[in-house]
C-alpha cells in the first residue's frame, strides 16, 4: 500500500508541475525566485558593495544633470553652444541609438538615462559577495531582459525614428504594421510558418542536391549525394546533424550548400537525415541516437563504400553524439573505421555553455521533465522560444520595431525559414542531454557510459578539424575550443565570424566573412583561448576552403565514384533526396 501511495504521490505531482510549466511557458519561476532571493540577501548583508552602488547612482545622477542643463542650454542658444557630449556611450554592439535622431531634445535624455540605468543595474548584479555564480548570470540576465522592456526604442512615443517615418508617411507605416500584426498573429493561432516561408519547400529549392536515401531506420534516413565529378577522393564524408534541427541548414539554397559544395570537390558525401519524434518516440534515448543513428549509417557508408576511412562531420548537437561515438569507439578498438573527426560548433565540455545554461538547473530540468512526460516530446515551439530569449533584442524588439512601428517587413530568405521549420526532442534523450551533458558534465570528466562502460576523449587519435562561430550563443567558441584540454589528438581550431548558423553557412564570396585557423600538433600543450585568439592568424572569406584543404591532405586518390546503395548489402535505393523524414511536420 505504501508503494502504491508514493507511485500516485509521484503521479499527482508530475501532473501538478506538468501544469504549472505550462502556466509558466516551461520557465521555472523557482529557479528565478532562488536567484533573486540569493542575490538580494547577500546584497543585504554586503555594505561595501551598496556603498559602492550608492556612489555609483550619485555619480549617474550629477552627470546627467549636467547633461540636462548642457541641453537646456543648447536649446535656448543653438547657434552659440555645442551638443554636450553623451553621458554613457552605448555598448560597441548596441545599435538601438545609432540614428542620429536620438542625439536631439527630448530623446537624447531619455536614451542616456535609460542607458545609465543599464549601466547601473550591469554593475548592481556583478561581484556580489557570496552569490552562486549561476544565480548571478540569471539574476543579470533577467534584468537586462526587464530594462530591455522599457528601452525608450521599443515605443512609438519615445522613438524620434519612428516617430519622423510616420509624420513622414502620414501613419502609412503604422497600418502597414498594424497589418503585419494581424497576420502574425493569425499565423500563430493557426499553427503556421511565418509569412514568406512558403515560397521556401523542403525538395524544391532548398534541400535540393541529388541525391538518394539508401536507409531508412525508426530513427534517420541515410542520404547519399549523387557525384557530380569523374573521380571522387577514397575516403567518403558521413555528417550527422543535430536533431534539434533539420538538416538541410547544411544543404540550403543551391550557392550556401556545403553538402553541395563539397559534392562539387570531388568527395562522396553521406547526410543523416533524422526522424521528427512524435509522442510514442518518447522512450528514445541518447544511445538509440548512437545505435541507430550514427552506426547504423556508419555501417551503410562502410557497405556503400567498402575498404576505406570514414571522415565523419558533426554539426552542434551531432558533433557531440560524434565525439561520443569516436571515443566509444577508440576504446574498443574500432577506431580505425575513422580518417577524420570534423566538429563544427559543438561542444565537448559543458562546464561553460554560454547563456543557454541560464536554462538549465536542477529546477528547469525536472519542470521539463514533468511537461515532457505528458506530451512525449519537447516542441519545437519551446526550444525557438528558449532561443529567442537568449537575444531579444535582435530576434524580438528589433523585429518588432521594424515589422510593426516601422513598417517595414524584412524578406524571408532560406534561413530564416528553415529556422522556422522547428523540430521536436523526443523527452527521454533530452533530458539525458540535459542531466549528464549539461548538469553533471559527464563526458569531459570520462563519466559518460556508453554500453554500460565509460568513455573518454583523451582516448581519440584520429585528427581534429573543429569550428567555433564569434558570436554562438548556443556553443560559444571557448566551450568549443576546450576539446584542446581533454584530447591529446592534432587539432585544427578555426574560428569565423558570424553565429552558430550563419557562421557555418558561410560560402566564398560571402561578404565581410573572415577566420583563423591555427593547428595544435598532436601531443602538444595547448594554448589558452585568449592566447589562441591572439596568435592565430587572420584570413578573410569562408572557412569552407581551409576544411576542404585539411581534408584533401589527408585523403587519399581520386577514384571511380561508388554507386548509389549497395543493393548486396542491403542498401537499396529507397526513394530521391531529400525523403520524408526531413518533411515532417
Amino acid at each position: 500500500m505504501q508503494n502504491i501511495n508514493k507511485v500516485m504521490a509521484r503521479n499527482i505531482d508530475q501532473q501538478a508541475h506538468a501544469a504549472w510549466a505550462k502556466a509558466w511557458a516551461s520557465i521555472s519561476p523557482e529557479s528565478g525566485a532562488l536567484a533573486w532571493v540569493d542575490w538580494a540577501m547577500h546584497l543585504a548583508t554586503s555594505p561595501g558593495k551598496r556603498a559602492e552602488l550608492s556612489a555609483l547612482a550619485m555619480e549617474q545622477h550629477q552627470k546627467l544633470r549636467t547633461y540636462l542643463l548642457q541641453c537646456l542650454a543648447c536649446l535656448l542658444i543653438p547657434d552659440g553652444l555645442e551638443q554636450p557630449e553623451c553621458v554613457v556611450a552605448p555598448p560597441v554592439n548596441d545599435k538601438r541609438f545609432n540614428d542620429a535622431a536620438w542625439n536631439r531634445w527630448p530623446y537624447n535624455l531619455w536614451h542616456q538615462s535609460f542607458l545609465q540605468q543599464q549601466q547601473w543595474w550591469e554593475q548592481a548584479t556583478q561581484g556580489v559577495w557570496g552569490v552562486d555564480p549561476h544565480h548571478q548570470k540569471v539574476v543579470a540576465f533577467a534584468a537586462r531582459q526587464w530594462l530591455d522592456i522599457f528601452s525608450p526604442g521599443n515605443w512609438l512615443p519615445t522613438n524620434p525614428v519612428v516617430l519622423q517615418r510616420t509624420l513622414n508617411e502620414k501613419g502609412a507605416n503604422l497600418q502597414r504594421g498594424l497589418e503585419f500584426f494581424l497576420d502574425d498573429s493569425a499565423r500563430r493561432l493557426a499553427g503556421q510558418p511565418p509569412a514568406g516561408a512558403e515560397a521556401f519547400e523542403v525538395g524544391r529549392n532548398v534541400a535540393v542536391t541529388p541525391g538518394k536515401v539508401v536507409l531508412r531506420n525508426h530513427l534517420i534516413e541515410l542520404i547519399q549525394y549523387t557525384p557530380t565529378t569523374k573521380k571522387v577522393r577514397a575516403e567518403p564524408i558521413l555528417i550527422v546533424p543535430a536533431w534539434i534541427m533539420k538538416y538541410y541548414i547544411l544543404d540550403l539554397s543551391q550557392h550556401n550548400s556545403l553538402i553541395k559544395y563539397m559534392v562539387d570537390q570531388g568527395y562522396t558525401v553521406f547526410c543523416i537525415s533524422w526522424k521528427n519524434p512524435k509522442a510514442e518516440d518518447q522512450d528514445l534515448g541518447m544511445d538509440d541516437y548512437l545505435e541507430h543513428g550514427f552506426h547504423a549509417a556508419l555501417d551503410a557508408v562502410k557497405a556503400i563504400v567498402p575498404d576505406s576511412k570514414v571522415h565523419a562531420t558533426g554539426y552542434c548537437l551531432g558533433g557531440t553524439l560524434l565525439a561520443i561515438a569516436a571515443a566509444a569507439m577508440a576504446r574498443d578498438d574500432e577506431g580505425d573505421a575513422l580518417a577524420s573527426l570534423t566538429l563544427l560548433a559543438a561542444q565537448t565540455d559543458f562546464s561553460e555553455p554560454g547563456e543557454l545554461a541560464l536554462y538549465i538547473d536542477e529546477s528547469q530540468v525536472a519542470l521539463l521533465e514533468a511537461q515532457m512526460a505528458q506530451a512525449g516530446y519537447l516542441s519545437g515551439e519551446q526550444m525557438s522560444g528558449a532561443f529567442q530569449m537568449l537575444r531579444t533584442y535582435d530576434l524580438l524588439w528589433s523585429r518588432r520595431l521594424n515589422e510593426y512601428l516601422l513598417g517595414e517587413r524584412r524578406p524571408m530568405n532560406d534561413i530564416m525559414a528553415w529556422n522556422a521549420d522547428t523540430t521536436r526532442l523526443p523527452a527521454k534523450m533530452h533530458s539525458q542531454y540535459l542531466r549528464r551533458l549539461f548538469l553533471n558534465n559527464d563526458l569531459s570528466a570520462g563519466r559518460y557510459t556508453v554500453k554500460g562502460r565509460p568513455v573518454s576523449l583523451g582516448s581519440l587519435r584520429m585528427p581534429v578539424f573543429s569550428v567555433g562561430t564569434v558570436t554562438d550563443h548556443v556553443a560559444p567558441w571557448k566551450s568549443a575550443y576546450k576539446l584542446h584540454n581533454f584530447s591529446p589528438v592534432e587539432i585544427t581550431f578555426a574560428l569565423t565570424s558570424g553565429g552558430h548558423n550563419g557562421g557555418i553557412v558561410s560560402p566564398p564570396g560571402h561578404p565581410r566573412r573572415q577566420c583563423q585557423v591555427q593547428t595544435r600538433p598532436f601531443g602538444d600543450d595547448a594554448l589558452s583561448p585568449d592566447e589562441w585568439l591572439a596568435t592565430a592568424p587572420m584570413q578573410q572569406g569562408s572557412w569552407w576552403p581551409e576544411w576542404l584543404g585539411w581534408l584533401q591532405a589527408r585523403s587519399g586518390e581520386a577514384v571511380q565514384p561508388p554507386g548509389m546503395g549497395a543493393p548486396d548489402s542491403g542498401y537499396a535505393v529507397i526513394a530521391d533526396a531529400p525523403g520524408d523524414y526531413v518533411k515532417e511536420k
